[in-house]
């Protein structure tokens, strides 16, 4: 970052991931504020943790809208730094203990993808959907293309990419919409950030038991992480995800739901 090289602390393999080995999912946070439909959590990430410059200020609000959650981030730091805030829950529209979602429908608002290497690292190409099993403009089962001998879903052993979010403008608008036809529940995700990671929990098995004994197994649950692409930092031609010192990190996403 202008010139300057900041090593990050690698915890998958050669690579980092969610923040690293103290990320932000593992820290206590303080809850600053709550009412009946809301709470502000902030937390302090000193300059230095797990290798990042600067001294970052976080506050993430939860609040109950008319349809559903909205998450809105915003960060300060003192340093240049980089700054890339998501929500990693897994959703099952047809229940915790349903098993796989690959009857589930998905569509997401994007004409292209970012493609990755091994280890699930951008390449830094942006490539269009057209023809391919990453073509989810129209709503299809998950499980439709999960499999597919498609080069890149055999590399991530199904959905683990980053779609780009047509008309990205920083407003808030439309990037997915899931839903079950057991249960007619019907999710849709609206962001102010440029990606969103599609994930179709692969690599679930051996995850702890969740509510009722239910045993999340790969594939038990699915992820729509909106975001920065991943490894934007070392691709000039990524939207940036650079936090200059002083200015605010503001973000929104919205996951609203209905029933069908």
């Amino acid at each position: 970052m202008d010139g300057r090289e900041y090593r990050v602390t690698p915890n998958e393999g050669e690579n980092h991931l969610h923040g690293g080995k103290a990320g932000f999912d593992k820290q206590l946070w303080t809850v600053e504020e709550q009412t009946e439909r809301s709470a502000a959590l902030t937390l302090f990430s000193p300059d230095g943790q797990e290798g990042y410059p600067g001294g970052l200020d976080v506050r993430v609000l939860y609040s109950l809208c008319d349809m559903g959650l909205a998450i809105e981030y915003t960060a300060r730091c003192d340093r240049d730094t980089v700054c890339n805030l998501t929500n990693h829950a897994y959703f099952n529209l047809s229940g915790h203990d349903s098993g796989p979602v690959g009857g589930q429908y998905i569509e997401l608002f994007a004409d292209s993808y970012t493609p990755t290497a091994p280890g699930s690292i951008p390449t830094g190409a942006v490539e269009s959907v057209l023809g391919t099993p990453m073509d989810l403009r129209l709503a299809r089962p998950m499980g439709e293309g999960w499999d597919d001998g498609f080069p890149q879903l055999r590399l991530a052993g199904g959905y683990d990419h980053n779609w780009v979010i047509n008309g990205w403008d920083g407003s808030l608008r439309p990037a997915a919409r899931v839903s079950s036809p057991e249960t007619g529940i019907a999710m849709e995700v609206l962001t102010t950030l440029p990606g969103i990671q599609f994930y179709t929990g692969n690599y679930m098995d051996d995850c702890p038991r969740g509510k009722g004994g239910a045993p999340y197994a790969s594939r038990w649950g699915f992820c729509l992480e909106t975001q920065f692409f991943p490894d934007t930092p070392n691709h000039p031609n990524f939207p940036s995800a650079t936090l200059r010192a002083g200015e605010t990190f503001s973000q929104k996403t919205e996951y609203s739901f209905t029933i069908r």
